[in-house]
């Protein structure tokens, strides 16, 4: 007797950087695939190199799952305070638009400040971890369940203003400052797959990733069974 092999579900990981979302999605069921129009040796699955938003065009419709992440620069309140005058991508409604016109169930996720909807917020507190990092995400085609925002157990260690403060937790962003060496920035984050400063500082913990997988997961199962009702 032959017994049938069960089809992990497929996601894709658009504009994935080095890969810690993928690592979440990884460890909560999925076959993970990531697009960056940078290349990244340091991703730890299959990757394709190229623009995130064309690939979600033309391939979107080959994937159970879709996450997003643009490029935050351009909302995010520590580059506005260090990097005035640039100018940033500003990806987020291009993404929207190709993630609907594909229709697979999806999430965006990005700073606090950017222009997306907070169906779900996610806090470093929330999983144990060395940072706050608070993220929020728009889904498309799905809904999660909140977790409840833990209080705060103390200051972001480092220098602010002139005053050194001890605390919990860590500044993953930028250099000097008491924000830690790059083994305290991964232990903070839950991140082993790079050792890469630049590539950790860009990256949401994996934790964000296995919690929203999973949820994602019963969604997918859910559906599959109703079809077959």
């Amino acid at each position: 007797m032959t017994v049938p092999v069960l089809r992990r579900p497929r996601l894709l990981d658009a504009f994935c950087c080095a890969g810690s979302a993928s690592v979440g999605y990884e460890r909560a069921g999925f076959d993970v695939v990531g697009v960056d129009i940078v290349d990244q040796p340091n991703y730890p699955f299959e990757f394709h190199l190229g623009d995130a938003i064309e690939f979600i065009r033309e391939h979107g419709h080959e994937f159970d799952f879709i996450h997003t992440s643009p490029p935050c620069q351009a909302s995010c309140t520590l580059t506005r305070g260090t990097n005035k005058g640039r100018v940033y991508p500003q990806l987020i409604p291009q993404t929207r638009a190709a993630l609907a016109a594909v229709g697979v169930p999806s999430v965006i996720e990005n700073v606090m400040g950017a222009d997306i909807r907070r169906d779900l917020v996610l806090c470093g507190e929330m999983f144990g971890l060395g940072v706050i990092r608070h993220r929020a995400f728009e889904l498309s085609g799905w809904r999660a369940v909140q977790p409840a925002h833990r209080r705060h157990r103390g200051y972001v260690r480092g220098w602010r203003h002139g005053v050194y403060r001890d605390g919990p937790y860590l500044a993953v962003h930028g250099q000097g400052g008491g924000k830690g060496s790059v083994a305290e920035w991964q232990a903070a984050m839950g991140i082993s797959h790079t050792d890469v400063r630049h590539e950790i500082a860009e990256a949401i913990p994996p934790a964000y990733a296995e919690h929203i997988g999973a949820q994602a997961l019963s969604h997918l199962t859910a559906n599959t069974a109703a079809r077959k009702g």
